[in-house]
This record gives structure tokens, C-alpha cells and sequence, in this order.
């Protein structure tokens, strides 16, 4: 649930850029640094959280991080200026970033050995329905009641979230003490830098192109808004079910998953 809701609050801007630039009176390009936001800080927050915390309870930090989602989403609804907005999107990005740095850490604690892949398993699956579900329902919801109507739906989600993690989690306290040098010693590795190389362009080329989707249809194609919402449930579908079947050529393959996976974006491209 709480992939879902972080998943969902990253993707709700794709699908109701035109109505947030035009009621906060800025461009489309603009409003756009709303994605930007996010992922600047969450790729700072990612490494940096696991180090500012290391003397915190689990259980304390991922409460903090679940409540600082809520708190996004509360201020995204009612910005009243792109300041305020990007404001939001940066506690969104602190939120994102510290999730991911811990949630595979936290899982391997919660759950015994045997269970911890399906455990995984079903904390993605909260992207994956995410991907399907946010942009194209944000879509509707926007056009029906107005941008902020998403993000509304997103913080209560978030807050249900909140209240079933302080209901469930039981203290954790840190047992590691990262450090830079680990991070360091891992940047030195060749096959690191160039999985972080190839993610870091994949998902840049990714959020160039999706975060401006809707003006793109509405301006060029002339697409209405239920159009587009069944363009981007197209795009969920279709990003949900290719997560199983790159699932299964990388349990073949490794390095023909990536090679496929590199050549069908470069040909639809």
C-alpha cells in the first residue's frame, strides 16, 4: 500500500499537467519541474537517508517518511502557486527516496528467508498496479473534478497507509552502521557504474517523454480526455505485463532481457 501511494503521487502530474499549469497560471514546461522536483531530491534521498538515520528506529523513520507523503499530498491539493507545488514535490521526492533505500532491508527483517522474494514480489506489485491505475483514473478525476481532486485521493491514501503501518509495524531497531565508504567502494566497481549509468538514462529518457504525454496529445493529436485516459491505461497495462515478461527472459538470460528490453525501446522509440 505504501509503494502504491508514493507510486501514485509520482505519476499524478503526467496526467494533469494542462490543468495544473493553467490554474497556477505557468507553462507546461513549468509545471513540469514538478517531476524534475521529485526526482532530484529522491535520487539525493536515496543514498543520504540510510546514513542520516542509521541511529533511528525502522519503524520510526518509515512512520516519518509515510507522514511526510501525507503532508505532499495535503499541500499539492491546495498550492496555490508553482512555489508551493514544487514545495510539496520535494517532500514527495524525501519520502520516495528514503522508501526505496529501506524497503528491500526492512522486507528481509519482516519476513523469513523463504518468503522474502515473494515479499518483494508483492511490495512491486504496488508499482505495477500503481502504473496502471494513477495516471489514467488522475486523468478522469481532473476532468471531472478538478486537478486537485487527484492529489486529495492520493494523500488519503497515503494516510491509510500511515495508520496501517503504525497498526502493523512492530520496532526495528538499526542493526547496520552504513557509511560512505561502502557506497564508495561500490561506485568503484565497473558493472555498478554501468547499471547506474543505463538506469540513469533509461529513466530520464523515460520521464522526458511521459511527463509531457498530455499536452502532447491534447496539442498535437487533438486527443480528448477520455482518450488520453485510455492512452495512459494502455501505458499502465502494457508496463505492468511487461514486468513479467522481463521477469521471465532475465530468468533465462540476464544479458539478453537487457539487450531485448534496450532494442524494443529504441524501435517503438
Amino acid at each position: 500500500m505504501g509503494v502504491f501511494g508514493l507510486v501514485m503521487a509520482e505519476f499524478l502530474p503526467a496526467s494533469l499537467l494542462t490543468a495544473m499549469s493553467t490554474d497556477l497560471g505557468v507553462s507546461d514546461g513549468a509545471a513540469g519541474q514538478a517531476v524534475t522536483a521529485t526526482a532530484l531530491v529522491g535520487a539525493i534521498a536515496a543514498p543520504s537517508m540510510p546514513l542520516l538515520t542509521r541511529r533511528l528506529d525502522r519503524r520510526i523513520v518509515m512512520l516519518a517518511l509515510s507522514l511526510l507523503l501525507v503532508l505532499s499530498n495535503a499541500l499539492a491539493a491546495t498550492a496555490g502557486s508553482l512555489t508551493t507545488l514544487l514545495v510539496a514535490r520535494v517532500m514527495l521526492g524525501v519520502a520516495l527516496g528514503g522508501f526505496w533505500s529501506m524497503a528491500g532491508a526492512l522486507a528481509l527483517r519482516l519476513v523469513p528467508d523463504h518468503l522474502f522474494a515473494r515479499a518483494m514480489s508483492l511490495i512491486l506489485s504496488g508499482v505495477s498496479i500503481a502504473t496502471v491505475c494513477a495516471a489514467p483514473v488522475g486523468a478522469w478525476m481532473g476532468d471531472v473534478w478538478g486537478w486537485r481532486s487527484a492529489f486529495i485521493a492520493a494523500g488519503a491514501v497515503s494516510l491509510v497507509t500511515l495508520a496501517v503501518q503504525f497498526a502493523t509495524l512492530p520496532a526495528l531497531p538499526p542493526r547496520d552502521d552504513p557509511s560512505l565508504r561502502v557506497l564508495a567502494e561500490l561506485l568503484r566497481r565497473p558493472p555498478v557504474r554501468m547499471a547506474l549509468l543505463a538506469v540513469v538514462l533509461v529513466i530520464s529518457g523515460h520521464f522526458a517523454g511521459f511527463t509531457y504525454i498530455r499536452p502532447l496529445m491534447e496539442q498535437v493529436t487533438h486527443l480528448s480526455v477520455g482518450a488520453i485516459s485510455a492512452v495512459l491505461l494502455g501505458y499502465g497495462v502494457g508496463g505492468f505485463f511487461g514486468n513479467f515478461v522481463g521477469g521471465w527472459l532475465a530468468g533465462r538470460s540476464e544479458r539478453h532481457a537487457i539487450v531485448f528490453g534496450g532494442a524494443a525501446i529504441a524501435v517503438l522509440a
